[in-house]
């Protein structure tokens, strides 16, 4: 298997690709089931938010080894109206599609690492790491 995957997310069957994708991922290099359960859940959360605000976008999976550690990183990538406020939508209960407002927070809390990149009218790119322990 190479090492970085992508499902280009256009309709609501794509998220379930991507999630299917990162859980084959994560199994692959290693990730008990729980870790499988918080990456695929990352993964619902940011491919669910490319099609809801940016219409379309792309989920990519890539493997890492740093120091010989293994990981996932998932990069989340919209030419998006992009978010015009960061701190806003990273409040937990911080909602605009009505739903629990777990999304971005509830992300940054499953993975290791977490970073937001949004330009207003550009796009977003959203990169969050796992590391197996």
């Amino acid at each position: 298997m190479s090492n970085q995957s992508s499902v280009e997310i256009l309709t609501e069957w794509d998220i379930v690709a991507a999630r299917q994708l990162g859980r084959n991922v994560a199994k692959e290099l290693g990730f008990g089931t729980v870790d499988q359960a918080r990456i695929t859940t990352a993964i619902s959360e940011l491919a669910r938010n490319i099609y809801l605000y940016a219409g379309q976008g792309r989920i990519e999976i890539q493997q890492l080894t740093e120091n010989g550690v293994k990981g996932i990183l998932i990069i989340a990538a919209d030419q998006g109206p992009g978010i015009p406020d960061v701190r806003k939508v990273m409040e937990d209960g911080f909602s605009t599609s009505g739903g629990l407002g777990a999304g971005l927070p509830g992300v940054k809390r499953l993975m290791d690492e977490f970073k937001i990149e949004t330009i207003p009218g550009e796009g977003t790119d959203i990169r969050a790491t796992k590391w197996l322990r």
